[in-house]
This record gives C-alpha cells, structure tokens and sequence, in this order.
C-alpha cells in the first residue's frame, strides 16, 4: 500500500490550494483528510464516499473546502479556497476507511506522509 499526498505550499490568507492524494494497492473504500496543528489532535476535515456521491466536512471548513475523487487514477483531491491562517496544518489523506464515524482516526487503515498547508497573514 502507497499512500503519496501532494499540493501543500506556503498561500496568503484568502487564498487557495489544492491538495491531491494517489493511493495504490488500496481497496476502494471512503476516503478523507485529516490535519494537525502543532500542539493538537489531528482532526478529520473532509470525506468523501467510494462513489464520490457522499461527502462530508467539519464545520469549520464548510463551504470553503470541496473534495473530490476520480477513482480511475485512485486519487482525492481536496480544493481549499478562502484559506485562513487557522487552516495552516499538516494534511494527511486517510484511505481503507472501516466504516463508523468518518472523522474518526481509527477507521483508516492506510495514511499518506502528509502534506505541510501554511497560511501567512
């Protein structure tokens, strides 16, 4: 199993990024982003469903934050827009999800690196 993610980078407040994840040796299952600030938990941001026809986001990036996925090249993607300086983290695409809550670490079976997001005011 390869989890590789991508995008990451150095964006003003107001800006945006967006974030690939290639996964490879991996069912297809849900899928989803996580982050982490230094000094807290890591947090589910999006999630998006095998399909693609379900997705969900914490609130506080609703409406700002879309993913998306293309299963004919086993990639997500996560479009960020609107991006403010609490959003500065270190994404990481979460894959093999078990079922249960999405935003729940422990339903993942497979993690990418992470990718390093910093938002300058």
């Amino acid at each position: 199993v390869q989890v590789v993610e991508s995008g990451g980078g150095l964006v003003q407040a107001g800006g945006s990024l967006r974030l690939s994840c290639t996964a490879s040796g991996v069912a297809l299952r849900g899928m989803a982003w996580f982050r982490q600030a230094p000094g807290k938990e890591r947090e589910g941001v999006s999630y998006i469903s095998p399909n693609g026809q379900f997705t969900d986001y914490v609130d506080s990036v609703k409406g700002r934050f879309t993913t998306s996925r293309d299963n004919g090249k086993n990639t997500q993607y996560l479009q960020m827009d609107s991006l403010k300086a609490e959003d500065a983290a270190m994404y990481y695409c979460a894959t093999d999800f078990n079922g249960g809550a999405w935003y729940d670490r422990k339903e993942y079976n497979s993690w990418g690196q992470g990718t390093q997001v910093t938002v300058s005011s």
